[in-house]
């Protein structure tokens, strides 16, 4: 047994043990997944926030292989769907499914019946499809039939998709991007890094056997609870919240904007912020933890104008150009 297998036998009490054990679950991931520690700290927050994470990123960027890796060094079962043109809501939701034998129909849970569902490009199936979700990620629950069904703690969504230029993707409606709490963009490598993935995968690493690439188990779902606990308690003072709502409301107000950032999106914002905050030893929020936050929470909350895309404005342009201009709290 190792080291970090040993760590979830041993109970971790204080939130300095806690904090130790997340940077030893960064460790564990990054003997799989190389140069994405970005991503990492943002599953982490996500993870910590109780909220769902929407990756984007052109195909072969280790994606899914970073979604799975951190679920194992966590022991949360994880289950993925491959999302396509015909996928259907009972696909993911589960369905009602007849049994001859006692006459009557039973159901059979979906996938979505899992701590961390992988929804691998989930802009390839329609809008209905993508919806299914909507009650999920909300809710934490899933009806069917008139009966609601609670699905498992934690529970997070975490979904990959391609850049919306690339044929085949449809668009994701409003109404559910605004339940992603994080949108992380990851990029292609530099090339020292794609030199180190083909060393490893040169000398023997295969990316669907994690644990012969020695990525051990750090944390369970009961020491992330306690995590989660810790988080709620991470306090924000009047001058940093009035400095988030700020934000979100300059968004509605930029001449290049379509839909601003919504009251969800600044709640987001803090709960974000709380996060990262408390990853990094304080008990309080500051400016710096919100604006840390602002790019990944925002995101995918602007809608621009059609002559600002015409343009090539982009959403983290609007959105450096008011954390510049947004007065900040002393």
């Amino acid at each position: 047994m190792t080291d970090t297998e040993l760590t979830t036998d041993t109970e971790l009490t204080t939130d300095t043990e806690l904090r130790n054990a997340f940077a030893t679950v960064r460790a564990e991931v990054g003997k799989a997944v190389v140069a994405q520690d970005a991503a990492v700290t943002g599953l982490m927050i996500a993870l910590l926030a109780g909220g769902h994470v929407l990756l984007e990123g052109v195909p072969g960027v280790a994606k899914t292989l970073l979604v799975r890796t951190l679920s194992h060094t966590l022991k949360l079962d994880t289950k993925r769907v491959q999302f396509t043109p015909d996928l259907m809501p009972g696909d993911v939701t589960g369905s009602l499914i007849y049994d001859a034998k006692a006459g009557e129909f039973d159901f059979r849970e979906g996938p979505v019946f899992t701590n961390i569902l992988l929804a691998d490009e989930i802009n390839r199936t329609p809008p209905k499809t993508q919806s299914a979700l909507l009650e999920a990620m909300e809710e934490r629950q899933v009806s069917v039939d008139g009966v609601s069904r609670a699905l498992p703690v934690p529970f997070m969504v975490a979904a990959t998709m391609n850049p919306i230029e690339y044929e085949g993707t449809y668009t994701l409606p409003e109404a559910q991007l605004d339940r992603f709490l994080l949108k992380l963009v990851l990029d292609l490598p530099e090339r020292e890094n794609e030199v180190e993935v083909l060393r490893r995968h040169s000398t023997g690493f295969n990316p669907r056997d994690l644990a012969a690439a020695g990525v051990s188990a750090v944390l369970d779902a009961q020491q992330l609870g306690r995590a989660q606990a810790a988080v709620t308690q991470v306090s924000a003072s009047q001058d940093v919240i009035g400095y988030a709502v700020d934000l979100a409301r300059a968004t509605r107000q930029s001449p290049s904007v379509k839909l601003g950032v919504s009251p969800r999106g600044t709640t987001a914002l803090l709960a974000a912020a709380k996060a990262w905050a408390w990853l990094n030893g304080f008990d309080a929020i500051t400016p710096d933890h919100v604006q840390a936050m602002v790019l990944p929470v925002m995101r995918h909350r602007v809608q621009l104008r059609p002559e600002a895309e015409l343009e090539g404005i982009s959403p983290d342009a609007i959105l450096r150009s008011i954390l510049q201009h947004v007065q900040v709290p002393i």
